[in-house]
């Protein structure tokens, strides 16, 4: 039997947090039928409305705003089959202006639902830090109905079932087997319904064996490189060969390890991941597992609520380890948590500033508690030792700003000096100056690494000066030695890291006539087909989300071509072309009601040799009360030193102009946000920033088109991909 009460819980958000002022966004109530509960609520000043389920997953919500004035009415519809407890909930939405989040409440659904339960799993039995010499017996506690097996792994090792019954189990390890080694316990339980539980890993030394300390290492030239990329290099060996394009011998992997489209490398993949680690350290290079708190999203794992998941991420890279053979190993943990993005950071300081720290404290203890020594270093904003939000902090004795607590417990830090110019009181030498010098007071050499942007990031919240996407790579490197020049012979400078991999490769010398790019390695055919078909589902009426199996090629697999058509057997071309996308994933956004489209999707390498095409697969749109609208042509000019967009709004149907709001950013060497509004003729005109580049290029990109009754229909969009270039 599966019931379901909804229960509002305040506390998690103090009352200054919880103000309806614009932008906001709330749950209004939760029906509860067999399996589902339906979420309703409002939102003002915000758009794009999505719900976080237990820390676990982003949903999207259904929204209605008929006005187009970014207030209106949302709903999802929770399915609970596969959920039992306590489940919390928030609504999320997008403000309007600033384009950052906004947050409800948070409501807590408990729900009883047996054919859902999990056993619960522990180890009681040997204690963490035990040394063992003789054979013990390793004793573990299951909670839960129809137990079936409960088994334990030494090192990442085979598992050994436990013996015993109603709830006590226990299976016997000899020390002897392993040799003076530091070892990780680990114990699992599967029930008659197929439920598989972990417990936490327990951390014992075998015979003589002593914990090592880490030793700090320089990170220079250090790369973040996240899951779309990561699983390629991982699963795709050849893909290494294009990374040695752009990460020389001796610099740093920050190589994401979370879970991605149905696998997991650290888990299921280990013979692949060692076989990556062990090249890395051929090559002279560090490898960092770059985790973050074990959520989604991710910074949620900063609240002690969650900090189990924290710890949970922690234990799976060090229990990697144990299973690995040292040069299998890595070498450091790079931790990027971002609770500030919390819209309750700033107001319940410092009660999420000391839960965040709590969270830190607590990987760490275990990193401790297995004798292993990896570098723990989270990333932290560049204003966590100057902002209001982080100065004056009272933790472990001590009133600090957060950056000095962070660095206090932390072996390094990569501050995220996101800033286009290395001079100036904001520039990336000021920024890192203050860490720097505390690093030194407290004695931590090569502890402080300066990260660097270079991710178009224009439709975000945050300015266009804070990365090198208009720039390009000719004037980074310029910024970048002077930022070497002014930290040289500073004990504490690490070095620079790049953030992210897949965007510094799209950097060019600089954009124009003139543009380099790296030259990828050699190639010696296509790739393959997709590894699995296309499935497809409407999320609505204008939207289709897609997904697919992973290509593989002889170097890399750069992006994948996502082609759409009204015919059902129609051969992918440049007019069927919809979308590229980096992973296994793509959502096509604008299209018409209840429509039926066919998908096919095309993998293309970095030489720019296409593989075959998928099989089709066909959705239809849903229905709406809205009439689409689109940009029926757009040109982008220079004028003055600018560069100036005009484009005209229409409906898509009528042909008839349409007065909207137009949302969108200038693209290549430009980066500036506009808000302009179309008028009754539906034209609409904008100005970049001031261009100071002696070559170029710019274009512009819609981001948001909205208009009363109408919807923006983006997919039939004309002259999209107009650039101006100089």
């Amino acid at each position: 039997m599966l019931t379901v009460a909804a229960v509002p819980v305040v506390t998690a958000v103090p009352a200054a947090a919880r103000a309806a002022d614009p932008p906001s966004v709330v749950i209004d109530s939760s029906e509860a039928a067999p399996g589902v509960v339906r979420l309703a609520g409002r939102f003002t000043g915000a758009y794009d409305v999505s719900v976080v389920v237990n820390g676990e997953r982003i949903e999207r919500a259904r929204v209605s705003d008929p006005d187009a004035d970014d207030s209106g009415t949302w709903s999802y519809d929770l399915d609970t089959g596969a959920m039992d407890g306590e489940i919390e909930v928030y609504a999320k939405a997008t403000a309007a202006e600033t384009r950052y989040g906004t947050w409800s409440e948070p409501l807590t659904l408990r729900v009883d639902n047996p054919r859902a339960r999990a056993p619960e799993v522990s180890i009681s039995e040997p204690a963490d830090g035990a040394r063992l010499t003789r054979p013990t017996p390793v004793r573990i506690d299951v909670a839960g109905a129809d137990v079936r097996s409960v088994r334990v792994r030494v090192n990442g090792g085979p598992w050994q079932r436990a013996a015993g019954a109603r709830g006590r189990y226990v299976a016997l390890v000899k020390p002897a087997e392993y040799g003076d080694v530091m070892a990780s316990l680990e114990a699992e339980a599967t029930d008659a319904r197929g439920h598989v539980s972990r417990s936490a890993s327990r951390y014992v030394a075998f015979g003589a064996a002593k914990k090592e300390r880490p030793v700090p290492h320089r990170q220079d030239r250090a790369m973040w490189i996240w899951e779309k990329a990561s699983y390629n290099l991982v699963l795709n060996p050849g893909s290494r060969r294009l990374l040695e394009t752009v990460l020389p011998p001796g610099s740093t992997m920050y190589l994401g390890v979370d879970t991605y489209a149905g696998r997991d490398m650290i888990e299921d993949a280990r013979p692949e991941l060692r076989d990556l680690v062990a090249w890395a350290h051929r090559r002279g290079m560090k490898v960092h597992a770059t985790v973050a708190g074990g959520t989604r999203p991710p910074y949620l794992g900063a609240l002690s609520r969650y900090r189990d998941r924290a710890v949970g991420e922690m234990e799976r890279v060090l229990d990697y380890n144990f299973s690995s053979k040292p040069a299998e190993r890595f070498d450091g943990i790079n931790v990027d948590i971002e609770p500030y993005s919390l819209p309750w950071f700033n107001s319940a300081k410092p009660d999420v500033q000391i839960q965040w720290l709590d969270t830190l404290r607590a990987m760490i203890a275990r990193r401790d508690a297995s004798g292993q020594p990896l570098l723990f270093g989270p990333a932290v904003p560049r204003w966590l030792d100057t902002s209001a939000c982080c100065t004056d902090i009272p933790y472990g004795g001590t009133t600090r700003a957060m950056s000095e607590h962070i660095q206090d417990i932390s072996d390094y830090i990569a501050i995220m000096d996101y800033r286009d110019q290395a001079d100036g009181g904001v520039g990336i030498i000021a920024q890192a100056a203050g860490e720097i010098a505390y690093a030194e007071r407290i004695g931590k050499p090569l502890s402080v690494v300066v990260g660097v942007e270079t991710l178009d990031i224009a439709t975000s919240g945050d300015p266009s000066s804070i990365t090198f996407r208009e720039e390009g790579r000719d004037a980074l490197e310029t910024e970048l030695a002077k930022v070497y020049q002014a930290f040289s012979g500073r004990s504490a400078f690490a070095g620079v890291a790049l953030h992210h991999y897949d965007s510094y490769r799209e950097l060019p010398t600089i954009w124009g006539p003139s543009a380099r790019w790296p030259e990828p390695p050699a190639d010696s055919g296509p790739p393959t087909g997709v590894g699995s078909p296309p499935k497809a589902v409407a999320f609505d009426h204008a939207t289709v989300d897609l997904t697919y199996g992973r290509a593989r090629d002889d170097t890399e697999v750069d992006f994948y071509e996502v082609h759409r058509s009204a015919e059902p057997d129609f051969t992918p071309g440049p007019g069927t072309l919809a979308g590229r996308a980096r992973g296994l994933t793509h959502t096509d956004a604008g299209l018409l009601p209840g429509t039926t489209y066919h998908y096919r999707i095309v993998p293309v390498d970095v030489a720019g040799h296409r593989g075959p095409a998928s099989d089709p697969v066909t959705v239809t749109t849903g229905a709406t009360g809205l009439r689409p609208m689109v940009v029926e042509s757009m040109t982008v000019t220079l004028e003055g030193g600018a560069a100036r967009v005009r484009l005209r709004v229409v409906d898509e149907e009528t042909g008839r102009p349409v007065a909207a709001t137009v949302r969108g950013r200038f693209t290549f060497s430009a980066g500036r946000y506009v808000t302009v509004t179309a008028n009754a003729d539906g034209w609409a005109t904008a100005t970049s920033e001031a261009l100071k580049q002696p070559t170029g290029e710019v274009g512009f990109a819609g981001h948001r088109l909205t208009a009363a009754g109408h919807y923006w229909a983006g997919a039939y969009d004309r002259g999209r991909g107009v650039t101006v270039r100089w």
